[in-house]
């Protein structure tokens, strides 16, 4: 963990106090705030998914990696301290070990879930009702990313002139 928050040592540090909102769900900052210390909860839609202290911890990897808004909130609950990158993108095409990094996180919440879905399968086996877990966990562990592709924009030509 030392050898990625070394790695951010050029980046500004921010603090927050308690109670102080990082990231607003909905929001489009372009940032990544890494962990240093403190204690930060996150929330989706008003309910708590989790709460997170562990230093090297990343918030706002989902937005600066779909290039879309936050997709939660982060507000911390105690006195923090956070690397703050501004460009996200760049900094990450950038920067292959801590690219790295954000892949394991990643790939240790993508298991986390995976094990919860596989829980619930096995405790509602055989009711009717949990059909969408069932196309959940099939599209968690089968789906391959999609890129998405923006369309260009088309010029008219004139049928009549020539190429």
């Amino acid at each position: 963990m030392m050898s990625l928050l070394s790695a951010l040592h050029d980046h500004p540090v921010q603090q927050f106090a308690p109670g102080e909102l990082l990231i607003e769900q909905g929001d489009c900052t372009g940032r990544l705030y890494i962990l240093i210390e403190g204690t930060v909860e996150v929330a989706k839609d008003g309910v708590t998914v989790t709460k997170a202290n562990e230093p090297g911890a990343i918030f706002g990897d989902l937005a600066a990696l779909l290039g879309v808004p936050h997709t939660a909130a982060v507000r911390s609950l105690t006195p923090c301290r956070f690397h703050v990158v501004t460009d996200a993108r760049d900094y990450l095409e950038s920067n292959p070990s801590v690219s790295l990094h954000l892949c394991k996180l990643l790939a240790r919440r993508l298991d986390a879930v995976n094990h919860y879905l596989v829980d619930l399968k096995q405790q509602f086996a055989g009711h009717d009702h949990l059909g969408l877990v069932d196309g959940m966990l099939d599209m968690l562990m089968l789906r391959q990313p999609r890129e998405r592709v923006t369309p260009k924009r088309l010029t008219l030509r004139d049928p009549e002139s020539a190429d």
